[in-house]
């Protein structure tokens, strides 16, 4: 049995400490008797649809339109996932259903 490597075992909980400090960071600043304000509220209606656009963006920002397949898949497959989250309003769903279908795109139909 060989003993873990120091950095790596220092990198792990520098790491663990991190993630603990963030997740309880809301309670530490918004304790139970405090009510949360506006801003924080408002920030927490918009920036889910702010990250998913700069998603957007940053997957498709090296589509290529004049070289084959000229970006088929990605629109294909980005239809897809608009369809299925209108029609069932499941993230998980829409999203993992349109990756399966992108990869199946460019795997076997645009090969």
């Amino acid at each position: 049995m060989r003993i873990p490597d120091t950095q790596a075992l220092i990198m792990v909980l520098i790491m663990a400490v991190i993630t603990y400090l963030v997740r309880m960071l809301p309670f530490i600043l918004f304790p139970g008797n405090k009510k949360t304000p506006a801003y924080i509220l408002y920030l927490g209606k918009v920036l889910p649809y702010s990250i998913i656009a700069m998603l957007v963006v940053y997957c498709m920002k090296n589509v290529s339109l004049i070289d084959a397949p000229h970006g088929l898949p990605e629109l294909i497959a980005a239809v897809a996932i608009v369809a299925v989250h209108c029609w069932k309003r499941n993230t998980l769903l829409s999203i993992g259903g349109g990756t399966i279908l992108y990869m199946f795109l460019v795997q076997v139909v645009f090969k």
